[in-house]
């Protein structure tokens, strides 16, 4: 467990990476914000949050994303490089392995489950449900 210098320093160091998870992020980049070492910042940052840094960012780009899947009507590359992607298959297989399904069939079924066009379905159905849905 980090002591309280140690997670003050990382904790800036995450939200650096929180608020910037749309642009490219390297560990350099984040361990800066948090002053301390590449390295010794993995080390810390996985021991306080249960996750490596890219595993924090990869998790908070795909969040967003399945939020503008539902949302929006941009296309599947729009939202891969509005989330900070620059390649489309790299966008792909992550949310494929976070998700369990491909961002267009993601998209398909979600929208399948509301009444109307870009609208979250949780605002027509309970989330439990599209949830299990989902297999979630």
């Amino acid at each position: 467990m980090a002591t309280n210098y140690k997670f003050k320093k990382v904790k800036a160091g995450r939200d650096h990476i929180a608020d910037n998870f749309h642009n490219a992020l390297s560990l350099s980049d984040m361990a800066k914000h948090a002053h301390i070492s590449p390295y010794h910042f993995l080390r810390v940052f996985r021991d306080t949050y249960g996750e490596t840094p890219n595993e924090f960012l990869i998790r908070l780009r795909v969040t967003h994303a399945k939020k503008l899947l539902i949302t929006e009507n941009h296309s599947v590359s729009e939202i891969c490089e509005h989330v900070g992607y620059s390649s489309l298959g790299s966008f792909s297989s992550l949310f494929l392995k976070q998700t369990g399904m491909a961002p267009t069939l993601y998209r398909r079924k979600l929208w399948a489950l509301s009444a109307e066009p870009f609208c979250f379905p949780s605002q027509a159905i309970p989330a439990c449900y599209a949830y299990h849905f989902l297999g979630k």
